[in-house]
C-alpha cells in the first residue's frame, strides 16, 4: 500500500511578535473592527460590496503601524486601500487612526497575505500591490522565509490588473538585490527603471518615520517598481 503524499508545508514569511497593545489600540480593536475589519472565510471577497463602491484598488502587504497606508488613503480618496497585517498592535493603531480621520476608503485584514491572496482575492482585483519594508530575514538559513519569491510573483501577477504595478521597498541591501534577481527572472513584469535597475526615487510612496530614522543613521533605501505586462 502506497503512503499518501503529504501537502507541502506553507513557509510563513512572518512570525507573530505581538508586543504590548496599548489601551487605545485594544479599544480600537474592539470598537472599530466591525467598521474597518475584513473577516476571511473560504470564499472570495466581494470588494465592491466591502467598500460600497467600484474604484481603483491598492493592496498593501504588511503595513506595520500604517504610516504609508494612512498617508496614501488620506491623499487619494478616489482609491480604495486594502491593508494586510499580522501584528495586532499595528492593526489596533491603524484602526484608531482610521476612526479619528473618518476615512471610508480603507479596510484591514488580520492574517497571512499569501493565504488571503490564494483563497480570498479574485484575479485582477488590484491596480497596484505595495510591499514596503518586509521582514528581511537577514540570516542565510532564513532566506526561504522572505516574502519575495517566484511563487509570490506569480500570485501577485494573477491578482493585478493588466498594467498594474508592484512596488517593493527595503532598507536591507542584500534583500534589495534578492528582490531584483527575482523580478529579473519574472517575464510577466517589466522593471520601470530599466533591466537590473532600482527606481531612482520612491515614487508615490510616502516616507515613513521608520525610514527617516534609518536614513538619518546612514541606512540606504532601495525601491523597485515593476509593471505587469503579461
Amino acid at each position: 500500500m502506497t503512503e499518501p503524499e503529504l501537502p507541502l508545508r506553507h513557509i510563513r514569511s512572518f512570525v507573530r511578535r505581538e508586543g504590548r497593545i496599548t489601551v487605545a489600540q485594544q479599544r480600537a480593536l474592539e470598537t472599530l473592527w466591525p467598521r474597518f475589519g475584513v473577516i476571511l472565510g473560504s470564499a472570495a471577497l466581494d470588494l465592491d460590496f466591502i467598500f460600497g463602491r467600484r474604484a481603483p484598488r491598492i493592496l498593501e502587504i504588511g503595513f506595520g503601524m500604517g504610516d504609508s497606508l494612512l498617508a496614501c488613503a488620506s491623499a487619494h480618496a478616489e482609491i480604495d486601500y486594502l491593508g494586510v497585517e499580522v501584528h495586532r498592535p499595528g492593526i489596533g493603531g491603524v484602526l484608531r487612526k482610521l476612526g479619528e480621520l473618518n476615512l471610508s476608503n480603507v479596510r484591514v485584514i488580520d492574517g497571512d497575505a499569501l493565504e488571503a491572496l490564494s483563497t480570498n482575492i479574485r484575479d485582477t482585483s488590484f491596480d497596484a500591490i505595495y510591499v514596503f519594508f518586509p521582514d528581511p530575514w537577514p540570516k542565510k538559513r532564513h532566506h526561504k522565509r522572505r516574502l519575495v519569491q517566484p511563487e509570490f510573483m506569480a500570485l501577485a501577477c494573477a491578482k493585478l490588473k493588466p498594467g498594474g504595478l508592484l512596488h517593493f521597498a527595503t532598507d536591507w541591501e542584500n534583500y534589495a538585490q534578492h528582490m531584483l534577481d527575482v523580478v529579473s527572472a519574472t517575464p510577466q513584469f517589466r522593471n520601470t527603471a530599466g533591466a537590473g535597475q532600482f527606481a531612482p526615487s520612491r515614487g508615490d510612496r510616502p516616507e515613513t518615520k521608520f525610514e527617516r530614522r534609518g536614513v538619518a543613521l546612514g541606512h540606504g533605501v532601495w525601491d523597485l517598481i515593476v509593471e505587469k505586462v503579461l
